[in-house]
């Protein structure tokens, strides 16, 4: 089969951990009989300093004909970067708000999984850890505090600025529909992170996920205020299979959860619409502090190339052997710096790799994982 796959390498570190997962995605081809076609595309810093602007309306429509994308990162240092003197509709980010929003991108799926040999790498404690934990962060993605009216203006003197969080009843049904179909191939078990203590918005999210889920009689629904989540998530990961959520909470909460599991260097995304076509790209930032050093961990970006297979391309098989390949690296011991051991581990040495070297590794073990 031959699939066309558009790549925003994007800024900071994302040229670096992209041209891994390619690495993977090519010997998934080498090893099951597929082409993969790339096309870049800009977005981002890089897209400001080619066109002035972060996104245009040409790489929209670039992306669109693709079967899928893959993304790096984007932005820089906001304290140093030119681009962050620039309006906020003209910065780094807003492409990505601009490339969600135009592509219909409303479900982002997040997966916080801790691999047992990396559980040195983790800060909790062993006995908050003990047998591992895995969970989907859904997060709603186009709606919500960051797509919402802003302003900022001088009301009597004072200088005000004002964001506002929008949600309707369909925007909500919609992401719980997704969320409960993931729990049905899981463990059969939503909770549903909102703040209805306080906001309007979210006592509509509560009602319309409670009139969702009476559609889903084998799934238990919960609700939990997003300030107690981020509390459980370090207390009692295990407990979560699926956490539901909107916009803000869930980027929050995503990042926290990758913090758990070792490192957000390990935590993969997909950003999905009602077709096969998604977004995918690591949950980490651009860091510029990093680039170029070659010291950035591609696993979440090999993981999201893996993801890409199973949601957009239905090569299930083809993503089992990429996560299998990087289960098989870690088993073996090799690190990149940022999932290496905070305490001597209980084992043979572990050996610390870059960027180039952690890909190879994994590259040349889905071969190993064909059958």
């Amino acid at each position: 089969m031959r699939y066309h796959i558009g790549v925003i390498s994007g800024d900071g570190i994302g040229p670096e951990i992209v041209a891994e997962a390619k690495k993977a995605l090519d010997r998934v081809g080498e090893a099951y009989g597929h082409v993969f076609e790339y096309e870049e595309i800009l977005m981002g810093g890089c897209s400001i300093d080619a066109t002035g602007v972060p996104l245009t309306d040409e790489a929209i429509a670039r992306a669109k004909a693709c079967d899928a994308v893959l993304m790096g990162s984007i932005g820089g240092d906001a304290a140093t970067s030119p681009w962050y003197r620039l309006k906020p509709h003209l910065r780094p980010e807003a492409g990505l708000l601009k490339l969600r929003k135009s592509l219909n991108l409303f479900a982002n799926l997040r997966p916080a999984c801790l691999y047992e040999e990396l559980k040195e790498a983790c800060p909790l404690r062993e006995d908050r850890i003990d047998g591992g934990f895995d969970m989907v962060i859904l997060r709603e993605l186009t709606g919500g505090l960051y797509f919402g009216e802003r302003k900022t203006e001088s009301v009597d003197g004072v200088l005000t600025a004002v964001d506002t969080l929008t949600y309707n009843e369909n925007e909500i049904r919609r992401i719980a529909r997704r969320a409960f179909d993931i729990a049905m191939k899981r463990r059969r078990n939503v909770v549903s992170v909102d703040k209805a203590n306080v906001l309007d918005s979210s006592r509509l999210w509560r009602s319309v996920v409670e009139e969702v889920a009476k559609e889903y009689p084998e799934v238990t629904l919960s609700h939990m205020l997003v300030d107690n989540c981020a509390m459980q998530l370090v207390k009692d990961p295990k407990q979560f299979d699926v956490i539901l959520t909107e916009n803000m909470f869930g980027d929050i909460l995503s990042d926290e959860a990758s913090m758990v599991t070792g490192s957000i260097g390990m935590l993969s995304s997909a950003s999905l619409n009602d077709t096969k076509f998604g977004l995918y790209e690591p949950s980490g930032g651009s860091a510029p502090d990093i680039a170029g050093k070659g010291i950035a961990n591609p696993i979440a970006t090999i993981l999201s190339a893996a993801m890409l297979l199973r949601y957009s391309f239905d090569l299930d098989r083809e993503a089992n052997a990429v996560e299998a390949a990087v289960k098989q690296v870690l088993k073996e011991d090799y690190r990149t710096i940022d999932i290496m051991p905070q305490k001597e581990p209980q084992r043979s040495a572990v050996t610390q790799v870059g960027t180039k070297e952690m890909g190879d590794l994994i590259a040349e073990r889905i071969r190993y994982y064909e059958k």
